[in-house]
């Protein structure tokens, strides 16, 4: 029997997904090809759009968001990066960006030429 993952830990969670991708065999049966998961994930950023637009409660909004956090790290796993690492140095690159009040929206980007 397994050990039981440990739910505070980035590690654990990226072992859950590497599990999820092993019991299905997603290497070898596609699951892991990169315009297959954009299309899995482009679904999901629609579910999610759908649980906000239409009012639905904040524990489907939880789910589709969890669905897609899921498929970022395994295009992490697919794609042999490191998602932590990723996100840490995307981190410290826009918190040096300034932002900028876009149609009475804040905007945090790099605006070049402007």
């Amino acid at each position: 029997m397994s050990k039981p993952y440990n739910r505070d830990s980035y590690a654990d969670m990226l072992k859950a997904v590497q599990d999820f991708h092993d019991k299905h065999d997603f290497k070898n049966t596609g699951g892991e090809e990169m315009t297959y998961r954009i299309a899995l994930m482009s679904e999901e950023l629609g579910e999610i759009a759908s649980a906000v637009t239409k009012g639905k409660g904040k524990s489907e909004l939880a789910e589709e968001t969890a669905d897609l956090f899921i498929l970022l790290i395994g295009t992490a796993i697919a794609a042999d990066f490191d998602l932590k690492d990723a996100f840490w140095h995307k981190m410290e690159k826009i918190m040096r960006r300034e932002s900028r009040m876009i149609n009475g929206r804040i905007r945090v980007s790099e605006f070049s030429g402007q």
